[in-house]
């Protein structure tokens, strides 16, 4: 379902960014758009989050990983995700055995939606109407969440630290749980296997507000 919104520019002087763009500096080529467009109301809730983030902590701020990203970029980090956990693994791509393949992209589409041109199943970022974030702090420090954004591996779960005695641990957790509070509070919900996405008005925020159907469907 496709409601019409329009794509709009976050006002990244509230925000917190990286500089260049993680997938950019990859090579990932966005042509006449950019990673830091979302639909109108999901920026709304944005900045509601980063005002709640202000409220328990002044000068904290939501950093933008990643917003709006079109199938063609989607596609791109899909196969620069495969190659790396190849390289990763010890590997040579054309000599990988079937089952080796197989439980590569399985790893890989753990984390990353397939990059589908099915307008009935569009990847969630190519809607506008997820993002993936994380926190800065006072001295403009990346928080440390016990794991990177995008990596192929359950420390990427929400609540993989959320059992753990391990002072360190603990406040991965919190960290975790400070960013999804805030984000939750103003409107978005998380996606169940990665504590850095969330999402407002798309399929997967339909299905976990008991919603009959999304707002918004792929762009373009």
């Amino acid at each position: 379902m496709e409601c019409g919104e329009s794509l709009v520019e976050i006002p990244l002087e509230l925000f917190a960014v990286e500089s260049p763009h993680p997938y950019e500096k990859l090579g990932a080529t966005y042509g006449d758009y950019s990673p830091y467009y979302l639909r109108q109301s999901v920026v709304k809730n944005l900045i509601q989050a980063q005002n709640y983030l202000e409220l328990l902590l002044p000068l904290w701020r939501i950093q933008i990983f990643d917003g709006y990203r079109p199938v063609a970029v989607q596609q791109f980090m899909v196969d620069y995700s495969f190659a790396t956990a190849v390289q990763e693994r010890g590997f040579i791509e054309t000599e990988l055995t079937l089952q080796q393949r197989q439980e590569i992209w399985e790893a890989v589409y753990e984390i990353w939606a397939v990059p589908s041109l099915n307008e009935k199943t569009p990847p969630p970022h190519s809607t506008g109407a997820a993002v993936d974030v994380t926190l800065v702090d006072d001295s403009g420090q990346v928080v440390n969440m016990g794991s990177p954004i995008d990596e192929l591996s359950e420390r990427s779960h929400p609540d993989y630290y959320a059992h753990s005695e391990q002072l360190t641990h603990r406040q991965y957790h919190a960290h975790r749980q400070l960013l999804c509070d805030v984000m939750l509070k103003a409107g978005f919900q998380r996606n169940p296997k990665e504590w850095w996405h969330f999402c407002y008005g798309d399929q997967m925020w339909a299905w976990l507000s008991h919603q009959p159907s999304a707002m918004y469907g792929r762009l373009r």
